[in-house]
């Protein structure tokens, strides 16, 4: 069911919603919102494009996703597919997990700069409208809509609102419910480097460092050559947050690391860190009618840190549960128990094993069995990048018979070519 609609979004006095945010979640939002006939305008207090610390890391989860949305990876001038993933444990051992080839794209990396833009332009190509420079000031709730007062002096009217604003919030904190203290539960660490060797150039490796468990260090290959490099590590876990610049030279040092970002290897640009949200299921995800989306659910992945596919994932079912009617209760219910059935427990399941991974041994050994033959090598690398969901034994609804074997996204555009 959608609202109808009779005249332009902009001219209407109420509109259907309202997503604060033009990032993955929220331009996955307004494009979901255009195609299902709803009235919508997305604010975003920057222009675009604009750099948004990353890792820059797509997961098949985020591909399909881009995919579903009609994102064209030839917009995205560093789009760089990958098809082994190497990963190195505590020991030192690299073991290399294969992806499926010619069956579609499984992992990709690119800039978030590009992919931001490309989504914004693609959101505007399909008719949506998205207004930069322009911040939320202040929210009003009515019992019939929302009324949000915007940083230009005008002001909105939706029946919902979908927060897609970050980590920090604004909407949350108007609303009263943001968390006090609250500093992430990652932290990551990044910078892009040029001139690095083949390996950096094409492979994509990630390091369980002894002294970074949980966390890690990856390298992820661009399209132009360059790669990003950094870490990420969780608080309260060994290395204090505001020690991660002095970590930084140690870590590009170890020889490992330096033999595949290559001899040549300089930074392109200063490093960036930020804090990361991995905690979907104890923050509030819906209020009245505002529901929150990528970030400002916390929605990032526990054990990666990724939260690009689930930025985009959230953002859509968002979308999906304001088309089901007028009444926010119903809503939300369809919101949050979607969440709850799916994405919920796939992270509760991904907490569990970053807590294996957190010691020297579990890390060594998780490498070793993932390794032990062909099949666990290629199922490992679609797990990790999410290929399937990550607590599918204790959600069998969720099983198909395809479940190991389904394509990748673009799978059409990678027979052709």
């Amino acid at each position: 069911m959608s609202f109808p609609v009779s005249q332009p979004a902009s001219a209407l006095d109420v509109l259907d919603v309202v997503i604060v945010g033009a990032g993955p979640a929220g331009a996955a939002a307004v494009i979901e919102a255009e195609r299902a006939g709803l009235s919508a305008v997305c604010i975003d207090k920057a222009h675009f494009p604009r750099d948004k610390c990353c890792g820059d890391g797509l997961t098949a989860g985020a591909l399909r996703h881009l995919d579903a949305l009609g994102l064209d990876p030839a917009n995205v001038p560093s789009w760089k597919v990958v098809n082994d993933v190497i990963v190195g444990g505590p020991d030192r051992k690299l073991v290399t997990f294969p992806l499926p080839r010619d069956n579609g794209q499984f992992a990709a990396i690119t800039r978030r700069s590009e992919l931001d833009a490309a989504l914004v332009d693609l959101a505007r190509k399909q008719g949506c409208e998205i207004r930069e420079g322009i911040a939320l000031d202040r929210l009003v709730s009515h019992p019939e809509h929302v009324e949000l007062h915007l940083s230009d002096g005008s002001v909105l009217r939706s029946r919902f609102l979908v927060a897609a604003d970050g980590m920090w919030s604004p909407t949350r904190k108007m609303l009263g419910l943001g968390l006090p203290n609250y500093r992430g539960d990652w932290h990551a660490f990044r910078q892009y480097f040029v001139d690095v060797g083949d390996k950096a150039a094409n492979d994509l490796y990630v390091w369980f460092e002894p002294d970074l468990l949980p966390g890690y260090v990856w390298s992820f290959p661009l399209a132009d050559g360059t790669a990003n490099v950094g870490f990420g590590i969780q608080r309260d876990t060994g290395h204090k947050i505001q020690d991660m610049k002095d970590l930084w030279p140690d870590i590009l040092a170890r020889p490992h690391i330096r033999e595949v970002l290559g001899p040549n290897a300089k930074p392109e640009s200063p490093h960036k860190a930020w804090p990361i949200p991995a905690r979907l299921g104890e923050v509030t995800t819906s209020h009245g009618r505002v529901l929150f989306v990528g970030d400002a659910a916390a929605a990032t992945d526990p054990m990666t840190g990724e939260g690009i596919g689930q930025a985009i994932e959230t953002g859509r079912l968002a979308i999906e549960s304001i088309n089901r009617g007028l009444d926010p209760t119903n809503v939300r219910r369809h919101y949050d128990d979607t969440l709850r059935k799916g994405m919920i427990k796939d992270h509760g399941l991904a907490g569990a094993l970053s807590s294996v991974l957190g010691t020297k041994l579990g890390a060594t050994w998780s490498v070793r069995i993932a390794g032990l033959t062909g099949w666990t090598r290629r199922n490992f690398a679609r797990w990790l990048f999410e290929d399937y969901p990550r607590a599918v034994l204790g959600t069998p609804k969720r099983w198909t018979k395809d479940l190991f074997t389904s394509p990748g996204a673009y799978e059409k555009s990678s027979t052709e070519t």
